[in-house]
């Protein structure tokens, strides 16, 4: 009987000391758990946290630029002439109000006003208010000379708005009126309710002006009309907990950013869920870890197995990531060397489209360039034919002077044939000192037979020696085709005069050409390609000789550029890097 009581006794103490042992791994795991939904809380508040600042500084930046509109509109129009007049004679109201209603129409704006400094409207695009401004805040602060803003409630309708009152000087200095624009804000809120975020924005009174939640407008966060919410700090987040209906959370982390463009405060409500569910599902996970550790410790060989296999498909991992990475390089050397021909295609069409314009060029001139080595041929083959003659009759001297024409006349077509082979070669050459005023008489000598044909007077004055840097034959691309489309533009102007001009502004040389034709329809247009004013299908070309030259002056390290006149007609100026033995101008 004694050996039967210890047995139960050693029982009852073993039974014991199991309990002990499993009531405090169980107090421990929930202590586990509780700390890691408390941890997970924390860094779930976090990162709602950073949403919550970005959303509100998105709806508040939102709020701010659509309200920057009419601020600016109101500064804009407190310059308008009209404004003036209207304030110094009193005799243009009627003539400013269709002004006003006409901008009001295209900006949104609810209402724009135009005070006197008494505060009396004097006209407006709703009619003139009876009842002067004089003493409200925002016309003070403008009769001060600042820009005033106030928001309230629109007399008659009780729409929210913001209202900007911009100062309108006199020529001697004083304030002597103000434009007064009202702008709403409910287009602003229409976005916001389509979103999850709570919003809403209040003023100095604590009263909410606009909000994502209808029912939130015009409730004072100090007064019992607010929501009903208990506020506590949690993880250093300020934590409400809502009764305010469906739409709004139960749990929501609140945030403010002070808007002082606007003399406002943006709050946001972002509901909690999201972190309380990610810190649950972390603690219980970790629960559950720790609970199938405890009941299955015992099971070391099973264990084993398992992180056996574990280890096994961890390495098969690896080496299938492994073979994907190889993969993967392969394929970007790949696209490397593809993108790298590519861009070498890319080159050489290029270089093709440069050649294709110096040729197209030359097709445009080669009627007048046939004409003027016809000239001389025909000539030469005349003074050869009289040479002939006085030397059968003995006169020598005249004979001489026959063969002295023919040289002269043999040295006008080499220099032509000299030009058109240069300026037909494909310039592969790096970039040299170039003669500025040789590239000119270079092109103006391609383009005389045009010139002539078209009647234009040229004004070209080659001064000292400019030399820049660059390609010759390229540069020379340049500015024939910078000539010639002003030769085409004059066409029909009753005054033909092309202009080139060499001038120094500032660290760079500049060349421009000028005309007395129509000047340019669509500047922002002119280097683009294919793009072209004249005729199509009248054989002048693609639209692509001022795009190719964009292209050439910028590999120089230039610039180019075309305006209108003031005068009439267009100029075209072309910026290059002076060589570093180029003469100051």
């Amino acid at each position: 009987m004694q050996e039967t009581a210890a047995k139960v006794v050693v029982m009852t103490a073993t039974y014991r000391n199991s309990f002990i042992g499993i009531a405090a791994y169980l107090m421990a795991v929930a202590a586990l758990v509780a700390g890691i939904w408390w941890y997970g809380y924390g860094a779930g508040l976090a990162q709602l946290g950073k949403r919550a600042e970005s959303d509100l500084a998105l709806a508040a930046n939102g709020l701010v630029g659509e309200l920057e509109r009419f601020r600016e509109l109101a500064v804009l129009m407190a310059d308008h002439p009209l404004v003036y007049a209207a304030l110094e004679t009193r005799n243009d109201e009627e003539a400013v109000t269709p002004v006003l209603q006409e901008i009001a129409d295209k900006t949104g704006a609810i209402e724009i006003a135009l005070v006197d400094a008494s505060g009396k409207v004097l006209a407006a695009t709703l009619g003139a208010d009876e009842s002067p401004l004089k003493g409200r805040a925002h016309f003070e602060r403008a009769l001060d000379g600042a820009l005033g803003i106030d928001h309230l409630l629109r007399a008659g309708t009780g729409e929210r708005i913001f209202v900007f009152a911009a100062p309108v000087f006199a020529d001697d200095g004083p304030v002597v009126g103000a434009i007064v624009v009202s702008a709403g804000v409910e287009a602003v809120e229409v976005a916001w309710r389509a979103g999850a975020p709570v919003l809403f924005f209040t003023d100095g009174a604590d009263m909410v002006f606009v909000a994502s939640r209808s029912e939130m407008v015009l409730t004072s966060v100090k007064s019992g009309n607010f929501i009903d919410y208990d506020q506590r700090r949690v993880h250093g987040f300020d934590i409400w907990r809502v009764d305010g209906g469906r739409y709004l959370p139960r749990h929501a982390l609140h945030l403010t950013q002070d808007l002082p463009v606007i003399a406002m405060r943006g709050e946001i409500m972002i509901d909690t869920a999201p972190a309380r569910q990610l810190a649950l599902l972390q603690a219980a996970a970790a629960g559950a870890l720790c609970l199938a550790f405890g009941a299955f410790g015992f099971l070391a060989t099973q264990r084993r197995r398992t992180l056996s296999e574990a280890n096994a498909k961890l390495e098969s991992r690896v080496k299938s990531r492994t073979a994907q990475l190889l993969e993967a390089n392969t394929d970007l050397r790949r696209e490397v060397a593809e993108r790298r021909a590519a861009e070498t295609s890319l080159k050489k069409a290029q270089a093709d489209l440069v050649q294709a314009g110096k040729l197209s060029a030359l097709g445009q001139m080669s009627a007048g360039i046939s004409h003027e080595l016809n000239q001389p041929l025909m000539a030469i083959q005349s003074f050869a034919e009289n040479g002939v003659g006085f030397l059968e009759r003995g006169k020598t001297e005249v004979a001489a002077q026959n063969l002295g024409r023919i040289s002269e006349l043999a040295h006008r077509m080499g220099r032509i044939i000299k030009n058109l082979r240069a300026f037909s070669r494909q310039e592969v050459e790096p970039f040299t000192d170039v003669d500025l005023g040789k590239v000119v008489d270079a092109m103006l000598e391609l383009l005389e037979p045009k010139i002539a044909e078209a009647g234009i007077a040229v004004h070209w004055a080659r001064g000292a020696q400019v030399i820049v840097r660059g390609g010759e034959v390229r540069l020379q691309q340049v500015l024939l085709n910078l000539a010639s489309n002003a030769i085409d533009a004059m066409e029909r102007s009753p005054q033909k005069i092309l202009t080139i001009d060499v001038g120094r502004v500032g660290d760079k040389v500049v060349v421009s050409v000028s005309d007395t034709g129509p000047g340019i329809k669509e500047p922002e247009k002119i280097f683009d390609p294919f793009y072209s004013t004249k005729a199509v299908g009248a054989g002048e070309g693609m639209g692509l000789g001022l795009s190719i030259s964009y292209g050439l002056v910028q590999s120089f390290g230039g610039a180019i550029r075309g305006r209108n006149l003031d005068e009439g007609g267009a100029i075209f100026t072309v910026e290059l890097i002076p060589s570093a033995m180029e003469p100051r101008l």
